[in-house]
């Protein structure tokens, strides 16, 4: 702090004191060596990690345990009572554990400080996060609990006899969700929530413009009906809304879009040793007809342009696909909304699947947060801290968090549960909790958890997904800047991306260690940047502690 500071090479007297050469050298090679001490323990990946941990025969209610939860929502005041609630009610079974909650409201800012917290083994007992972060956790060693053990544990696994709540059972996880949450030979994370992607659509728009909608939604079909949205009159209005604004197809996620496409065609991504594949013809050919329809005016981005729902509810937007979890912000009964009342427009809004290419064969992702756990040296912390995220999977808490987005449960318990079932049965009786829209966007996960994929998860593969989504937000920048996307075009802008992201750089595969862990390959840049930094700064901070210590001895 600056009332403490010490000023080097400053004496009592207060006149400067230069050491000689020989002693200046001395200390500057002192400090040096120290440096690459240091440089060998923090390095750019993080610190050396923790011992493995061994589950505790028995957990000592007698210690005092306070732990954080690093979770995340989106200025939902509901979400956070939920959380609140879970915790008090957590507390009252476990009188010796205590929860600190950290909110944030990006997942982006809550990996960027569980990376910085590594190194200096500083992270968050619990977390929620997605897998292709995990990913990244995994190269400190040790950092991340495997929960397999903790999962059959007799007294303290799912469904326990030593719990003391109501906790599902292993067989009562739906299989596909749990299984999203198993990477590099373990289960990293339990699964929180799901959701996946949806259409949100203008139904009145579609149907004055002549079309009628399909079973299932189609790329050819969208695009056409939002060709035929540009049309303008006279006055240089759009005819379908009256309105100087239309941008008839927004896609919030780029990265989800470019992801389905590919899997919706059979054609490559990534496999999971982390070997990128992205790079091809197919999503050049896929990059082109994005353009087309760029120049016409016709699509836009979430990042261009801004929320689908503000265009949708305003009556500028007739096909917005966003993620089911933000159900409560579309349509114009919405009981969550970015713009005025004045301005929205009333239509009949329609919940669908995401356009597929073969609407025999289906495909959408899924997503949503999980639940990871980190290691500390003390083990009864660790189970303290175990016990938490999993009353995260009791009833009380799933179904109430389920029902304040699109989101569904991720257990068989939750979702079969008379309350659940009530709650998806009074579709549309208000607009609040029963919010037609919302629990339309819930019942389209449910009735398709068979059509859902993941992509393969890999130190790298969340640098990959956001690759995928630059790729489309380049090249409608370009088309918007009246520049020529051709195939010279797409490969210069295929050798940027694998540039910006470090995908043309060796490594990235995942092989299996003797110690069990999956070494993940290269940290993503940013992470590489932020720990680098770090130690750069404790090294910094010793080689000026050693000098002053140096330097206080001469002077006596």
């Amino acid at each position: 702090m600056a009332e403490n500071r010490l000023v080097p090479g400053v004496g009592n007297a207060g006149k400067e004191r230069r050491p000689g050469r020989k002693y200046r050298a001395g200390y500057v090679l002192k400090a040096g060596l120290l440096a690459c001490s240091l440089l060998g323990l923090t390095g750019c990946h993080g610190s050396q990690g923790n011992t493995a941990f061994q589950i505790p025969r028995e957990f000592d209610a007698s210690e005092q345990h306070e732990i954080t939860f690093w979770a995340k929502n989106d200025t939902n005041k509901a979400q956070t009572s939920i959380y609140e609630q879970a915790i008090s009610d957590f507390e009252a079974l476990y009188p010796n554990i205590t929860v600190n909650l950290r909110l944030y409201t990006d997942y982006g800012r809550i990996y960027n400080d569980v990376i910085t917290n590594i190194a200096t083994n500083t992270t968050p007992n619990v977390c929620i996060t997605y897998p292709d972060h995990i990913a990244t956790y995994l190269t400190g060693t040790n950092q991340v609990v495997p929960l397999e053990g903790l999962f059959e544990d007799e007294k303290y696994g799912l469904g326990g006899s030593e719990v003391r709540f109501d906790s599902p059972a292993k067989e009562e996880m739906i299989p596909r969700f749990l299984e999203e949450c198993s990477f590099g030979g373990h289960y990293y994370a339990i699964p929180y929530m799901r959701s996946t992607e949806a259409c949100y659509i203008n139904k009145t728009y579609v149907e004055a413009l002549g079309y009628t909608l399909p079973e299932t939604l189609t790329w050819d079909f969208v695009w056409e009906v939002a060709e035929a949205a540009t049309a303008r009159d006279q006055e240089d209005n759009f005819v379908v809304n009256g309105q100087k604004v239309m941008i008839p197809f927004i896609y919030k996620s780029t990265d989800n879009m470019m992801i389905q496409m590919l899997r919706q065609l059979g054609a490559e991504y990534s496999d999971d040793t982390g070997k990128i594949q992205i790079f091809h013809n197919t999503t050049k050919e896929l990059l082109m007809e994005i353009a087309k329809h760029a120049g016409t005016k016709a699509f836009s981005t979430f990042k261009i342009s801004s929320y689908p729902a503000n265009f949708l509810n305003a009556g500028q937007c007739i096909f917005a696909v966003d993620s089911t979890a933000g159900a409560t912000w579309m349509g114009t009964h919405a009981p969550l909304l970015d713009i005025s009342e004045d301005k929205l427009v009333e239509f009949e809004t329609e919940v669908m699947m995401i356009p597929q290419f073969d609407p025999s064969n289906p495909q959408m992702i899924s997503q949503g947060p999980s639940v990871c756990i980190f290691n500390k040296d003390n083990s009864q912390e660790v189970l303290a801290s175990w016990l938490f995220a999993q009353y995260l999977l009791t009833n009380e808490v799933q179904i109430a968090y389920a029902e304040t987005e699109g989101y569904v449960p991720v257990t068989s318990k939750a979702q079969e549960s008379a309350e659940y079932q009530d709650y998806l049965a009074r579709c549309g009786e208000d607009n609040a909790l029963h919010y037609d829209v919302k629990i339309k966007a819930a019942r389209l996960l449910l009735e398709n958890v068979d059509s859902t994929f993941v992509t393969p998860v890999f130190n790298g593969s969340a640098s990959l997904r956001d690759a995928s989504g630059q790729l489309i937000e380049n090249t409608v920048k370009s088309v918007n800047r009246k520049q020529t996307v051709d195939d010279a075009y797409v490969e210069k802008l295929f050798d940027d991306v694998k540039a910006l992201y470090r995908l043309d750089q060796p490594g990235g595969g995942a092989e299996t260690q003797a110690g069990g862990r999956a070494e993940l390959g290269e940290l993503p840049r940013t992470s590489v940047i932020l720990l680098c930094s770090l130690g750069g700064a404790w090294v910094l901070i010793f080689i000026y502690l050693i000098l002053q210590r140096l330097k206080s001895g001469r002077n006596k």
